[in-house]
């Protein structure tokens, strides 16, 4: 089967699967594992991020998305020349990866599996369907994922609980939504500010102190750790403000962002540091 994937978690489970030699294109956000960024990338940013802060990406994005332009620039030539089996897409959040409406009129004729996940069990069930759809046993992975899972929640609920509050983005504050609350309970964390199942929405950093956390946990989206330490010492009076014992800055674009197998790896680093 020939597969290209415009949605980085997954590429990076058809990497999990063992599809890995399948997977013939990839966006220029698929950098894990290392092997998959060899492959032909098919997308490109319509805008330069690179050096805009939190304030200045929420800005920007922003005014693309009230304009009805697109974020990202994808060469649905080069995919058909690829000759793909499958494509892959999401449908959950227009700015963390290509939309699977931006491409489906353009890629009409070639299968689209659209995954759309807003928990934990609903990142799973994604990793089930694309095996499934690629003919492969999800069993091994999905046995390991869980039993991982499992390890780490009995870990955690052997602590006591701690209150925290979990920020996706920080210039403005965005509380934590979709499948990351779900970690956090696992973790023994209680976030009051948590959005189950829905999408993470702005807030102020008046609300972030008025939670009252003991633990202030960092994660941006789409921010490596270097870039996420940068833009949190560029707000560390707001996060001074908060009060918070201990703040704990993470890497979001690795971890926390991406709904593949590595939110495991997020649920044992929440426990490592809470």
């Amino acid at each position: 089967m020939r597969i290209v994937s415009l949605l980085p978690s997954a590429t990076e489970s058809l990497f999990a699967l063992g599809l890995g030699d399948q997977v013939v294109g990839v966006t220029h956000e698929c950098d894990f594992p290392p092997e998959a960024a060899a492959r032909p990338i098919v997308t490109r940013s319509t805008l330069q991020l690179d050096r805009l802060d939190s304030a200045g990406i929420e800005a920007v994005v922003s005014l693309t998305a009230l304009e009805g332009r697109s974020l990202y620039d994808v060469d649905t030539e080069a995919i058909r020349a690829l000759e793909p089996d499958l494509v892959i897409a999401q449908d959950v959040c227009r700015v963390c990866a290509v939309s699977a409406a931006e491409v489906a009129p353009e890629l009409a004729g070639i299968r689209i599996l659209r995954q759309h996940p807003h928990s934990l069990d609903d990142v799973l069930a994604d990793i089930d369907e694309l095996a499934d759809a690629c003919c492969a046993d999800p069993r091994p992975l999905i046995r390991s994922l869980r039993a991982r899972i499992g390890a780490a929640s009995r870990t955690a609920h052997e602590l006591p609980p701690v209150r925290g509050v979990f920020l996706e983005w920080l210039d403005p504050p965005y509380r934590a939504g979709h499948w990351t609350p779900d970690l956090l309970a696992l973790a023994g964390i209680e976030d009051p500010l948590g959005r189950p199942g829905v999408a993470s929405v702005a807030g102020s950093w008046a609300e972030v102190a008025a939670a009252r956390p003991e633990l202030l946990i960092l994660a941006p989206c789409g921010f490596d750790q270097r870039r996420a330490e940068a833009e949190a010492a560029r707000v560390q009076a707001a996060i001074d403000s908060v009060g918070a014992a201990r703040v704990v800055v993470l890497d979001g674009s690795s971890y926390f962002n991406r709904p593949g197998p590595r939110l495991v790896d997020s649920l044992e680093l929440l426990i490592a540091h809470r």
